[in-house]
């Protein structure tokens, strides 16, 4: 990893993402990258007036960092609509890992188009993690879910190509929708039920046996979950009681819908989810 590029609003909840963009920096000896956007939709007189007190309070941070932690780091103010901006720079320099804070829905606006978080993923072609834990130390676990999909295979690989956690220390986890469940019960009874369902989970681990396997991962920590509620529900349930303070989910396809409005499930996650979630873009 060289680079690592963290947006920042000076808000409590950015802080979140400054300390895990520096602690993830720091641990890989990489740049770290400061961003500050001025929304384009303040009156000119005020963008006037708030860009030179920015420029100073995000040169002071970058200070800092140099200072207590020992890191190369930058800083960077821009004008425009921010998930555009952050996108923008993590392009324009490559970054490896963008950083952001939590998930905060502000209007009813966001839910037709996706908060500047969401936004901000969907756009960018590099990873996008969401910090929402306090950063105290690294990430001591991670789950990775999957649908056995072109991109799942990219979540896992890029989140062992970014070093934030050990694969030993890594739990995959696939969420089972069983079509067929609800006519098998209708038609046999219960025991044929639990056989079908049973059935599936079977082919599902070996599905994760597989998934593992072609990245030459020795995770033995393999979890197939059957959906009772949702998808989004069931992959954070299964991911807390694996332990993890990581989560991994793979972004999938580059339509315009898609670069505007995540999926419903990565969604829901990142409006769930009280742990870090790491979303990565289709290769």
């Amino acid at each position: 990893m060289k680079r690592v590029l963290v947006a920042t609003d000076f808000s409590t909840r950015s802080d979140r993402a400054l300390r895990r963009a520096t602690l993830i920096a720091k641990a890989a000896t990489a740049e770290l990258s400061l961003l500050h956007v001025l929304d384009e939709d303040l009156p000119e007189r005020l963008i006037a007036a708030e860009r030179p007190v920015a420029e100073d309070l995000l040169a002071d941070l970058a200070r800092t960092v140099r200072s207590v932690d020992g890191i190369a780091c930058t800083a960077t103010v821009r004008v425009g609509e921010p998930f555009e901006v952050i996108a923008g720079e993590a392009a324009a320099r490559p970054a490896d890992l963008v950083v952001i804070g939590p998930h905060r829905r502000k209007s009813l606006r966001d839910v037709f188009v996706g908060t500047t978080a969401e936004r901000t993923i969907s756009r960018t072609p590099a990873p996008v993690l969401m910090a929402n834990g306090v950063p105290a130390k690294p990430y001591g676990r991670m789950a990775v879910a999957t649908e056995f999909s072109a991109g799942s295979d990219a979540a896992l690989a890029a989140a062992v190509r970014l070093g934030l956690v050990d694969p030993a220390a890594t739990a995959v986890v696939h969420v089972l929708d069983a079509p067929a469940e609800g006519l098998v019960s209708l038609a046999g009874g219960g025991a044929s039920r639990d056989e079908y369902v049973a059935e599936e989970e079977a082919r599902a681990q070996a599905d994760l046996a597989a998934f593992v396997g072609r990245h030459a991962l020795a995770i033995d920590d393999r979890r197939v979950r059957v959906n009772r509620s949702s998808a989004s529900a069931e992959i954070l349930d299964v991911a807390k009681e694996a332990g993890a303070d990581l989560l991994v989910l793979g972004r999938e396809g580059r339509s315009a819908l898609d670069r505007l409005v995540l999926g419903s499930v990565v969604g829901e996650v990142l409006r769930r989810a009280e742990m870090d979630v790491l979303v990565v873009p289709p290769r």
